[in-house]
């Protein structure tokens, strides 16, 4: 469990072709939860850098009843990202499909390199399926946003982890 924090608080920043931000809850009002803002934050911010030309957006419908890529998208066209510059993945139940979503995507608009946006705690799972999907080198950013819930989910990282190991 220490792995996997480190491994998700120590950014590994480089120039790629996109970056693909995980999705999460959307509020009831169809506003980002304050932890999907975070993502959306971060990669405003390394796009704004420079890090990327791409943001791929990857969720499913949520029990709420939104589609947590369209919201992605239109919070990160609210902060200013050209839309030419968002592509949508509506089909990223978990993470395993967002990185094989992720790959066709990718494959199919000669991306190469890819840079993975999510919680601290969710990184070294995500790369992990990134790099089951057939990424060779993938580089990450964590939200900057902590609350008491990291706990739990933090726990819960080090069997997710391992699940993905056998997949």
């Amino acid at each position: 469990t220490a792995i996997i924090v480190a491994d998700g608080l120590n950014d590994e920043l480089e120039v790629v072709d996109a970056a693909v931000v995980l999705g999460n809850r959307v509020e009831l009002n169809g506003q980002p939860s304050d932890r999907l803002q975070a993502r959306l934050d971060k990669a405003v911010q390394l796009y704004e850098e420079k890090y990327f030309n791409y943001i791929i957006v990857s969720g499913g419908t949520g029990k709420e009843g939104f589609d947590e890529a369209e919201v992605m998208k239109n919070y990160l066209i609210e902060q200013g990202i050209p839309e030419n510059s968002i592509i949508e993945d509506p089909n990223g139940y978990n993470s395993y499909m967002t990185a094989e979503n992720a790959k066709t995507i990718m494959d199919d608009s000669n991306l190469q390199s890819v840079m993975v946006i999510s919680q601290y705690f969710h990184i070294s799972r995500t790369k992990l399926a990134f790099e089951k999907a057939g990424f060779e080198n993938v580089a990450s950013a964590h939200a900057e946003i902590f609350d008491s819930r990291d706990v739990y989910s933090t726990l819960r990282e080090f069997p997710a982890y391992y699940s993905y190991l056998v997949k």
